[in-house]
């Protein structure tokens, strides 16, 4: 009985002193990679095209996906800048993926990035990769304790959810020279937990302190009156700074911003956002400028970036503008406009703890909602595709990028933008 202890108590200091060492060498203040990928609206299209494949499975029924090292890269860089800036590089080398990944770490003493590098190749009868080389920096870690050390890891955290909706229905994954091959099917069971946890409808009770705000915001507004957006943002904002320090500072700004969100564009968003449900009763639109528009796009883009990531959110606005010339209501410049202030704003509520709190107490004191977005009334709008064409090309010209930067000083001027 003692010489298991000590083998366990053995065990445990070594589990400890790997851990340990996986931080002191994966942790630094030089990336591994450069953190440089940026989007393009044709990779979001690919990248959710991608990652949404799996629900084109009906239950029970197995199908497969072919991913190309292009696609690969491209599923991944997007799923990691959902949650902080970051970068991975994944090539296919003798039957084995590759990976090399850079995260940005939350403020700490020890180094700005976590840089590791491992390998995963299919073992001789196995369906399934598994690792076969790890690297937390320059240190190699043994690959049998590297996967056990990594799947406690996840399993005692908030990874564990997605860890298993993507493992799960995988029936097999086989890696050939220049793509990998993932079969899968779904249960029903499992397909209801992936719109459930990818889609955040879980109503938590800090959720509902805000959108109960909301409702008594409705109840007692004067119907003769616009609602302005700002009726909406400063109350809400007041107990965001109430409940706030800097440790929670930046998930409550998220709660505020889904939260009007939610009752703002409804269903707009879904495909990207957290989403919470519906407020009931009274229902009146948010103004800006006089223009409900305005407040959804200025909202939309908030929520947008605080979900996901800015630069998601200025392809979508951009990505939305076009379509829209397409055959919708015209290329709106003044659309773009409230994307990219709600952008900014998103940014700015949940880019550090020092400047969510910030955020916070300014927009106790906002007079109105000019505080926060500047007049876009004098841009072009309403263009169709032939009118944006011929006046600007694309939105690569040089006419398109002067405006662009137009409009950006102007949300620059505004003393709530004016943080780092």
């Amino acid at each position: 009985m003692k010489t298991l202890l000590r083998i366990f108590l053995l065990l445990l200091c070594a589990l400890i002193l790997l851990c340990v060492m996986l931080v002191v060498f994966g942790i630094s203040d030089t990336p591994e990679i450069e953190l440089d990928w940026s989007l393009t609206r044709d990779d979001i299209v690919r990248a959710k095209k991608i990652l949404r494949e799996g629900s084109k499975t009906k239950p029970d029924e197995i199908s497969t996906i072919e991913l190309s090292h292009a696609d690969l890269n491209l599923a991944a860089n997007y799923l990691l800048n959902r949650y902080s800036k970051s970068a991975v590089q994944i090539s296919l080398k003798e039957n084995k993926l590759k990976f090399v990944v850079t995260t940005t770490l939350p403020e700490n003493r020890l180094g700005k990035y976590l840089n590791v590098t491992f390998r995963l190749g299919n073992e001789e009868g196995s369906q399934l990769p598994t690792i076969t080389k790890f690297k937390a920096g320059k240190l190699l870690i043994p690959a049998k304790i590297a996967g056990f050390i990594i799947n406690t890891l996840i399993e005692h955290s908030a990874l564990n959810n997605y860890f298993m909706l993507a493992t799960r229905p995988i029936q097999g994954i086989k890696i050939d020279p220049e793509k990998i091959t993932i079969s899968y099917s779904s249960n029903l069971e499992t397909l209801i937990t992936a719109r459930n946890v990818l889609t955040h409808t879980d109503n938590t009770p800090a959720l509902s302190i805000y959108q109960q705000k909301i409702a008594d915001i409705i109840a007692h507004h004067d119907p003769n009156w616009r609602l302005s957006l700002a009726d909406l943002l400063k109350p809400l904002f007041e107990i965001a700074y109430q409940r706030s320090n800097l440790d929670n500072a930046i998930e409550e700004n998220r709660l505020v911003i889904i939260s009007i969100n939610d009752y703002v564009n409804k269903k707009q968003n879904k495909q990207f956002l957290p989403a919470s449900p519906p407020a009931q009763g009274k229902q009146y639109a948010a103004f800006l400028y006089k223009r409900s528009d305005l407040a959804q796009h200025f909202i939309g883009s908030a929520a947008l970036t605080a979900s996901v990531n800015d630069q998601v959110a200025k392809v979508v606005g951009e990505e939305k503008e076009l379509s829209d010339a397409q055959g919708g209501s015209g290329f709106s410049f003044v659309d773009l406009a409230a994307d990219k202030a709600g952008t900014r704003f998103g940014e700015i509520a949940t880019s550090s703890p020092e400047n969510a709190r910030k955020l916070q107490l300014a927009m106790t004191q906002i007079k109105d909602y000019t505080d926060f977005m500047p007049d876009p009334r004098d841009l072009p709008e309403k263009m169709n595709e032939a009118d944006f064409k011929s006046r600007y090309g694309s939105i690569n010209s040089a006419a398109y990028q002067e405006l662009s930067k137009k409009i950006d000083a102007r949300i620059a001027a505004i003393p709530l933008y004016k943080m780092n």
